[in-house]
């Protein structure tokens, strides 16, 4: 028999009333857990870290394709693919763009940048093309050789007689800039052998001027023609 009650069903509204739960404060988010690989190269760019950095000028121009080269992984070693011939490609801004990128520290932004300057650097013609900007160039690899990163430092010294091969005596109007930082680690026994050969190799491209503006900086060098 009918009790004569009818319960009503709930509407939309009052089911989501009644299935919401109460506000609560947020949990803390979980710490990511290290992967093995990690160990293996600790320096990979993590875009989606927590706490990653803003990225730099370098690494925002590679995100949006301004650097027409992309790393390809190698089972033995790795390699840049260029997107066109590297002959076609203009030098200004993109061989000051690569320096810049020097003082890079991540992967893939590390071996781009210290790569894309050398191969270059390689194209037939890069003699005049990269004389004019000689002026950008200094200034930027200068801040390479006084970073305090060693594998920074090492990379700016590499491009340097990278550079000084290509341009040769050009070169000799800016030495004087770059030399401070090389006398300076000089101190560091790690880096002694590698600096002097670099120093000879700059004279070697530079020509007989070069020594006295090495002496004037660095006055214990000794000359590869002494």
């Amino acid at each position: 028999m009918s009790s004569g009650i009818q319960i009503k069903p709930k509407t939309a509204v009052q089911k989501s009333k009644t299935s919401s739960p109460l506000p609560c404060s947020p949990e803390p988010a979980l710490k990511p857990q290290p992967k093995p690989s990690d160990k293996l190269n600790p320096k990979t760019i993590d875009p989606f870290g927590a706490h990653s950095r803003p990225p730099s000028a370098f690494a925002a121009i590679y995100a949006k394709g301004g650097i027409p080269c992309r790393l390809v992984h190698g089972s033995v070693k790795h390699r840049l693919q260029w997107e066109c011939l590297p002959e076609t490609v203009p030098f200004d801004p993109l061989l000051v763009t690569l320096a810049e990128g020097l003082r890079e520290t991540k992967h893939p932004y590390t071996f781009v940048s210290k790569e894309g300057f050398k191969e270059l650097l390689m194209v037939e013609g890069a003699t005049e093309k990269a004389i004019p900007l000689l002026p950008r160039l200094v200034p930027v690899l200068k801040a390479a050789l006084a970073h305090l990163d060693d594998e920074v430092f090492g990379r700016g010294l590499d491009a340097l007689v990278q550079l000084s091969a290509v341009v040769g005596p050009s070169l000799n109007d800016h030495l004087k800039h770059l030399l401070t930082n090389l006398s300076r680690r000089l101190m560091d026994k790690k880096f002694r052998e590698k600096i002097t050969v670099a120093l000879q190799k700059l004279e070697q491209y530079g020509g007989k001027a070069t020594v006295a503006i090495i002496k004037s900086k660095i006055p214990t060098y000794c000359s590869i023609s002494s």
